[in-house]
């Protein structure tokens, strides 16, 4: 065979090669948990392979683990991807004071050119905006326009221009008069935006800008900055063959020339073990073999980023490397260590001190190092710690594998956290349930998880496989999918603690929806996960809020939307009261614990509170007024169809709750009201093929997802026909993605999906309505762990991301372990 020909076979080959890799590698979810223990220590693979970007924080902030296989001298990239590095041209505020000229009047002629003379603007520090803890110079108007001069000596050995900008709301930017970039919406964190190093001039430049005020805060800070160049060899990648995801695990396969390397991140959140699943330290097991029959010389190393441990970069942080008995270990935190002194929602945790430990018997190498540097001194062999103090450290962990053949080798390291105090609950500071004695270390629970790490990977194993097959029984291949990517998720949008009175707190975060702690309306879609595998978590959501209204801290004879703004748990900061949609949470959630327990003791000891809140939805509940309920983003409502269905379902839960305490009377009595309430509420709401969304318009439609309750607690209150009429209109309104929440805009919740799902009457209705769910969980363009708020036709995310609301996708199999029991 001539040259050519092998050639052209050799690239069909390679060609075939890959499109099976890409066939194998299909997607399995818009984000992949690797870490995931509670709101703080949390880290995500935004992407499809797990070497195409950097490893991030669920608000996206970059929470970089990178992760390097040297195969006898090759190195290969197999976790992560270098952050780049930036050297400052301009400060920002964070990096540097600074001032600027600004006016709230609009000004005339051309403001925005280097010639312009802005002798009657004001003179301020950045950053500017409305909030006074964060910014040095107040601004709460509609529009500001904001002039800043600087100085460039050497334009032309600029490498990248970036624009570095953090601003809320609509930007536009010119650079010595030229717009340079303009965006309608606001960001959270700085962005780095490129822009032509032409457009600088040696000497005096010149940016101005226009910020518009649209809705929320107002904030502006910004910069430029240089990328520079990276150094040195350019490292290979790894082949990412396959990726696999349980409910405490995420299994990657790479081959790295020729050995084969499988990476394994577990989170061992085992809802039957507390102590276990409170214990704040996650494995990354790494496990090598050749794929050629010969011995390769294999080191893995892995660089873990300092601003793991960091709100901002440009804290300052302090790292250590040392040693226990069984474990070398590296530590960094911050040097300001402000203890639980702010609470927010884009927010990262600055306080605590983040770990890495590997067993010493492994003879490991650790040092620290500047991040821009890590990987040249792997590469190199460099293993003195340079820097131990500074921003953007590395901790660094060389693992030797000595010589590898066709027999697998396997080493693991650990990864932990030590909050030292996780919450502030009405104003006492509480450690985390680990350490609730204040005597326990963080060493001993690297330790601990070091010596249990076999027993522990085997239940977990155990565990993974008793979830899915019980989804797949419950509702199908897809809907088995959904429950698994759902399972970390939601369980590390939680901290346990207990409280001053010695009862457990299991307090979740509203993630990316206003950073609320212990959100009820929350806690409600998260329920079912939570009451299939322990209901004292379930507790531990509603027990706060019972206090709240106990202790006479909550007056209102309703139940409160929330405990404050995370991690402080001092008392509600919504805007506003969800009266009906709140105390019918709280009242079925009770006797879902009551039904699943067979206990109704619960239920017993907050009775008079209870009672308050049934009164309450007696009196308010049936045809609610103007408010709010949990579907708060789409406004005030009144004569709100399913909330009406919370209430009346609220209320026959109280019954059915009075009757397992012996209150016979008092459940005879609240059933009737229940039950009479039901037919009332089919008269109002029929819309002839459908029910209405409000009682007071046949032309419109709702998903009645609260009607669940009824079917899953055995209620009976509502008939048959109810259900089938829903679920046959719902199959008409289908879109790609999901059934809109209602009649009034294209978007949907897929929480609330598979809750209508489960009334189902039949096991195809069900598998339909669950489809585009599934495939919105691998479609859609929103790289952002499960998002469960997002436009039903194009799959974009409207909001939300990361929440603990998808704990709901449990619903069916709570509806069917109760059938069955």
């Amino acid at each position: 065979m001539n040259k050519l020909g092998k050639v052209s076979i050799c690239c069909l080959l390679a060609c075939i090669s890959s499109f099976f890799d890409a066939q194998a590698q299909q997607r399995k979810a818009p984000a992949y948990p690797l870490i995931t223990h509670n709101p703080n220590f949390s880290i995500w693979s935004m992407t499809d392979q797990l070497n195409a970007s950097t490893t991030k924080h669920w608000t996206e902030a970059d929470h970089s683990l990178l992760g390097l296989i040297n195969v006898d001298g090759n190195i290969y990239r197999f976790l992560g991807k270098e952050e780049p590095n930036y050297k400052t041209i301009l400060p920002t505020a964070e990096d540097q004071s600074f001032t600027v000229q600004y006016t709230e009047s609009k000004p005339k002629g051309e403001w925005q050119s280097s010639s312009y003379k802005a002798s009657d603007w004001k003179s301020g520090a950045a950053p500017l905006g409305d909030d006074q803890k964060h910014v040095k110079t107040l601004w709460k108007s509609d529009d500001i326009w904001v002039r800043r001069a600087f100085n460039v000596t050497d334009p032309q050995g600029i490498n990248e221009l970036f624009l570095k900008l953090n601003h809320d709301d609509n930007v536009v930017v010119f650079l010595n008069g030229k717009k340079v970039y303009e965006k309608a919406g606001w960001t959270n964190s700085f962005q780095y935006l490129p822009i032509n190093k032409s457009d600088l001039k040696a000497g005096q430049n010149q940016i101005a800008i226009h910020l518009r005020n649209t809705a929320g805060g107002r904030f502006l800070d910004f910069g430029l900055v240089d990328r520079l160049k990276e150094g040195g060899p350019k490292i290979q990648t790894a082949i990412q063959k396959d990726v696999e995801i349980t409910a405490t695990r995420t299994i990657y396969n790479f081959q790295a020339g020729k050995v084969d390397l499988k990476l394994t991140f577990t989170s061992p959140l085992l809802m039957d073990d507390l102590n276990l699943l409170a214990r704040p330290v996650s494995y990354i097991t790494y496990q090598v073999k050749a794929n050629d029959g010969k011995q390769h010389a294999v080191k893995v190393f892995l660089s873990a980023a300092s601003n793991i441990a960091v709100y901002k970069p440009s804290q300052e942080v302090v790292a250590e490397k040392y040693e226990t008995d069984k474990l070398a270990v590296l530590k960094a935190g911050t040097v300001e260590q402000p203890m639980l002194q702010k609470g927010a929602d884009d927010m990262r945790i600055d306080w605590g001190y983040f770990y890495v430990a590997s067993l010493k018997k492994d003879q490991s190498q650790q040092f620290v190092s500047p991040m821009a540097t890590a990987v040249d001194d792997f590469r190199k062999g460099n293993t003195k710690s340079k820097s131990t103090r500074g921003t953007a450290l590395s901790l660094n962990t060389i693992i030797p594998f000595g010589t590898v053949g066709d027999k697998e080798v396997e080493r693991f390291v650990e990864l932990g956290y030590d909050e030292i105090y996780a919450i502030q609950y009405f104003k006492k500071d509480l450690r985390p349930w680990w350490n609730n004695s204040g005597k326990e270390t963080i060493e001993n629970q690297l330790t601990l998880a070091a010596n249990e790490y076999r027993s522990v990977m085997g239940r977990c194993v155990a565990f993974d496989k008793q979830v899915y097959t019980d989804a797949l029984k419950s509702g199908g291949k897809e809907y088995a999918h959904l429950t698994t990517l759902a399972y970390r998720q939601s369980i590390a949008a939680h901290t346990l603690v207990k409280s001053p009175q010695d009862e457990l707190l299991w307090l979740s975060k509203e993630n990316n929806s206003g950073g609320f702690i212990n959100t009820v309306d929350v806690t409600y879609p998260s329920a079912p996960l939570y009451l299939i595998y322990n209901p004292e978590l379930l507790k531990g959501m509603l027990t706060g809020i019972f206090y709240f209204s106990e202790s006479g801290k909550y007056p209102h004879p309703w139940a409160a939307h929330d405990l404050g703004t995370y991690p402080l748990a001092n008392g509600q900061t919504y805007g506003e009261p969800m009266p009906v949609e709140e105390s019918g949470n709280m009242i079925i959630l009770t006797a879902a614990i009551s039904k699943v327990q067979g206990d109704a003791s619960y239920a017993r000891k907050h009775w008079k509170t209870l009672t308050t809140w049934v009164d309450y939805l007696v009196k308010d509940g049936f045809d609610p007024k103007t408010q709010l309920c949990t579907d708060d983003f789409a406004g005030h409502l009144a004569r709100n169809v399913n909330l009406s269905v919370k209430a009346i379902v609220g209320i026959a839960c109280y019954a059915q709750m009075a009757e397992a305490i012996g209150e016979t009377e008092t459940a005879k009595k609240y059933r009737a009201i229940a039950e009479e309430m039901v037919p009332k509420w089919m008269e109002m709401a029929d819309a002839g093929d459908h029910y209405a969304l409000t009682f007071d318009d046949k032309n419109t439609w709702s998903q009645k997802y609260n009607l669940i309750w009824d079917k899953v607690l055995g209620l009976n209150l509502f008939p048959q026909k109810v259900y089938n009429t829903e679920i046959k209109y719902y199959l008409t309104k289908q879109s790609r993605f999901g059934i809109p929440l209602d009649s009034r805009k294209a978007y949907t919740k897929n929480d609330w999906i598979l809750w209508t799902a489960t009334f189902a009457p039949t096991r195809e209705e069900f598998e339909a309505l669950v489809h585009p769910v599934y495939n919105h969980a691998i479609q859609t363009e929103s790289r952002v762990p499960l998002n469960d708020f997002y436009d039903a036709n194009t799959g974009i995310r409207e909001n939300f991301k990361a929440r603990s609301v998808v704990g709901g996708f449990y619903m069916k199999m709570l509806s069917d372990k109760l059938q069955q029991k």
